[in-house]
């Protein structure tokens, strides 16, 4: 199945509200976020141990990579039971399939087709590993892409990494 993708820029993620599972002391919440500081496109990290929450900011102009994300907290030793970014759109379409592409990035929306976003809007990653497993068992009931199993999916001929979000 091939998608028409419509090229948008100047997209930027500005903030992610991070929830992390398997956290039991300050020590856990500390190896997490020295793990997230790492990455270079990371302005910032504010944990919120009462919540198992990371509130992370993004340097501006820089490319945010929610796998890299994923991984650092694994590398920790935890997983993210809770993705919600702030994602600055600039008119960015979603066509009628629920597909945006944003510079780097593509999104599937589960609950979003055929509109314009722009400015802040707050999206939830709803793939596998951004979810805890009874979420995301619960989601592929309901999400109708063929890609959202596995994240990734056929885009103009080539295999591609595939964001699913949901507003």
């Amino acid at each position: 199945m091939l998608f028409v993708i419509n090229k948008v820029s100047a997209q930027q993620i500005t903030t992610v509200e991070m929830q992390v599972t398997g956290l039991t002391c300050s020590m856990c919440s500390q190896a997490t976020e020295k793990s997230l500081r790492t990455l270079d496109y990371v302005s910032d990290v504010t944990p919120d141990l009462n919540k198992n929450l990371f509130i992370i900011k993004f340097k501006k102009d820089k490319d945010v990579n929610f796998d890299q994300l994923n991984k650092k907290v694994k590398d920790a030793g935890f997983s993210i039971g809770k993705l919600e970014a702030t994602v600055n759109f600039n008119q960015t379409k979603i066509d009628d399939n629920g597909q945006a592409v944003v510079g780097t990035n593509i999104y599937r929306f589960a609950n979003a087709k055929d509109k314009v976003l722009n400015g802040p809007v707050k999206v939830n990653v709803i793939d596998k590993g951004f979810v805890s497993n009874s979420v995301f068992k619960q989601k592929a009931a309901t999400v109708k892409f063929d890609s959202y199993a596995t994240g990734t999916g056929v885009v103009n001929g080539k295999k591609t990494r595939i964001y699913h979000l949901s507003i």
